[in-house]
């Protein structure tokens, strides 16, 4: 993202980068009897310690936090740094997964899926764990946008947590323009801060194919681009991160061009 033009579009909109920040993780990975019922757990840990420490940094010192991913297990780093600093935050979730699944739950065992679950304090791994973290997530501060693709325990939970969902079914049936309206009534009532996790497999396949996890049907250029620039108009967007751009399989560098795009949207570019 960095070196597809993200840099180039920052400062087109005036806009200054305070500090940038790479977090390591470790290339020697955990042996697989730790990884039984999270994979690459002792690795996703030492991440989210990183990236939450960097995030809650940034919003004291009165910066936008922009994360930029790498799988979406990234977004549990970033939720505990902004929950130091947001007693209450909305949060809006583009996704074509949920991503609600708990180490008892999950078929595959990848801690990408399990970020919210993890956020809400509904897994074993949760803030508890990240030393700096804030307080869990609410459930009814939550709104997914895009999903697609769902386990059978993760439709309960939505159901038994009353997360408002607007599926694909619902963008189609609604519009991009009425669900981000509505998303915002609910993320933005009685809340201190907004924050947009926007993973890119939200996009058809066809508009951003570099992603890990591609499900067909999803949003297409210019809904995506929309429902960014609505969010942006409301100068409530306190920080947003963007993940699930891999290189191994984007095709001439369109998906991470893309997310640039998209994040100079939410930023506050327009056409005019």
């Amino acid at each position: 993202l960095i070196t597809a033009g993200l840099r180039r579009e920052i400062a087109r909109l005036g806009l200054t980068v305070q500090r940038e920040v790479k977090v390591d993780c470790t290339n020697m990975p955990t042996s697989s009897t730790e990884q039984s019922r999270g994979k690459y757990l002792s690795e996703v840990r030492q991440v989210s310690e990183s990236v939450c420490r960097e995030v809650s940094n940034a919003v004291t010192g009165g910066a936008f936090p922009l994360v930029l991913g790498g799988d979406h297990s990234i977004a549990i780093g970033t939720l505990a740094g902004l929950s130091a600093n947001y007693s209450k935050l909305g949060v809006i979730w583009f996704d074509a997964h949920a991503d609600l699944n708990t180490e008892e739950h999950s078929l595959s065992g990848n801690v990408h899926g399990m970020g919210l679950a993890v956020a809400m304090g509904h897994s074993s791994f949760n803030f508890s764990q990240i030393p700096g973290a804030g307080s869990f997530i609410d459930p009814s501060k939550v709104v997914y946008i895009g999903l697609r693709d769902l386990d059978d325990y993760e439709k309960l939970q939505i159901r038994t947590l009353g997360i408002k969902s607007y599926t694909m079914h619902d963008i189609d049936r609604l519009g991009i323009e009425q669900v981000i309206k509505q998303a915002l009534s609910i993320v933005g009532d009685g809340t201190d801060g907004i924050h947009i996790s926007f993973d890119m497999d939200c996009l058809d396949p066809r508009e951003a194919p570099g992603v890990g996890t591609p499900v067909p049907g999803g949003l297409n250029y210019r809904e995506a681009h929309f429902a960014l620039e609505l969010l942006a108009s409301t100068n409530r967007i306190t920080s947003m991160e963007l993940v699930e751009v891999n290189p191994l399989f984007d095709q001439n560098r369109h998906t991470a061009r893309l997310g640039v795009e998209l994040i100079a949207s939410l930023l506050g570019k327009r056409i005019l």
